[in-house]
């Protein structure tokens, strides 16, 4: 059976269309249903189901699509492995990021990595933190930034511990604060990061029995800082998203300090080529003064 189909109905599976498969892979429409389809005489039955509104994953297309991302996944790992034992360092490494990631992080990162590995080559994917995860986990990503210190599903490098500032407008009661407690932050409107899944402001505000005011939840930093400065909330943000200039906000610390844990999960087996920008990211942020390890 052809890696090359395998890999066809991997994008086929992630896009739900045989035509936009075609146009990511540079290949015809036909080209993409004549694999499929060689793919499903070859198992001897179908791997998706085709109506007017488009594919979808059969039950067995469900079943087989994990394996199936290992066996490209094992593939990808043994040619970097060969091109390791030649000498060179090469491959493709899928990177989940998120935001302040991007921002803060990735441009010395890559250019560190183009300039010793030039054969590796990176594509990003963003996410929230749970999309990261479940990317690592499904095999569709290689490594990610997560908020998590260690995690039975995959290896992390804690990275760097970024701490957690309430963002509060000039008419607010808390503006001159130098801390704010738990119980002020119950009794002020509230606009709820929207991060995905149980993320760090969640578990800060579980952790210290806090039920918030929710008025709005919003995913962009950007967004939530408007709201406020409109004066229609507080928030709760890490401070590597905050913007150089808060004015005329301001950043309040909590009377207990919190933090998130920002690190690099990494496959159990990951590729040689992972390795190499693990190796990179852990340099940069560790010894770097630029990218403080705070403890």
């Amino acid at each position: 059976m052809s890696l090359v189909k395998y890999g066809i109905f991997i994008k086929a599976a992630e896009l739900s269309s045989f035509t936009s498969a075609a146009d990511s892979l540079g290949l015809t429409q036909s080209a993409v249903s004549h694999a499929i389809t060689s793919l499903e005489n070859e198992f001897g039955f179908q791997l998706f189901s085709r109506t007017r509104s488009g594919i979808s994953l059969t039950r067995e297309g469900e079943i087989l699509l994990p394996s199936i991302r290992k066996v490209l996944l094992d593939n990808e790992k043994v040619r970097q492995e060969a091109a390791g034992i030649l000498g060179m360092t090469r491959g493709t490494i899928r990177v989940g990021v998120f935001t302040s990631v991007s921002k803060h992080w990735l441009p010395q990162i890559i250019q560190e990595m183009d300039q010793k590995y030039p054969h590796i080559r990176i594509r990003l994917s963003e996410g929230n933190y749970s999309e990261i995860e479940q990317g690592i986990v499904d095999g569709k990503l290689d490594c990610g930034f997560v908020n998590v210190s260690h995690s039975p599903l995959f290896e992390v490098i804690p990275l760097k511990k970024d701490r957690m500032f309430c963002i509060v407008s000039k008419k607010s009661s808390l503006y001159n604060k130098t801390s704010i407690s738990f119980r002020e932050i119950e009794k002020e409107p509230f606009i709820m990061p929207a991060f995905g899944g149980f993320h760090e402001v969640k578990r800060i505000l579980a952790e210290n029995h806090v039920q918030p005011m929710i008025r709005f939840e919003l995913l962009e930093e950007n967004a939530i800082l408007a709201m406020v400065s409109h004066h229609l909330g507080i928030s709760i943000l890490p401070e590597m998203v905050l913007p150089s200039s808060l004015s005329p906000l301001k950043a309040v610390p909590l009377e207990k300090d919190s933090y998130r844990t920002i690190g690099l999960a990494n496959r159990f087996s990951p590729s040689p080529a992972a390795k190499k920008f693990a190796e990179i990211t852990k340099q940069l942020l560790i010894d770097q003064a630029s990218f403080p390890f705070q403890d």
